[in-house]
């Protein structure tokens, strides 16, 4: 995973560490080790960072350069939400 990603798109908005994982319901160290890449990050965790930037997924992990968060389709909503997968949004 492109770790420096999750760096660069906190530092560009001036976040704090500290302010980041208490969104993440997580302490500033654990996340400081997520973005130096000691320990991965859980899915469910970028999930959140996806949403709170408004970013996808693919950007977080350096799949892709676009930012753009995807529109979320109508399958997604009527297949996984009745799966009661939804950490996703």
């Amino acid at each position: 995973m492109n770790i420096q990603r999750l760096k660069e798109i906190r530092e560009d908005r001036d976040i704090p560490q500290k302010e980041v994982a208490t969104i993440l319901n997580t302490t500033q160290q654990q996340y400081s080790k997520y973005e130096l890449g000691i320990q991965l990050i859980p899915i469910d965790k970028l999930c959140e960072l996806a949403d709170f930037y408004n970013v996808s997924l693919d950007y977080l992990v350096g799949r892709t350069d676009e930012r753009k968060a995807y529109t979320k389709s109508k399958y997604f909503y009527t297949k996984f939400t009745k799966n009661k997968i939804t950490s996703c949004k």
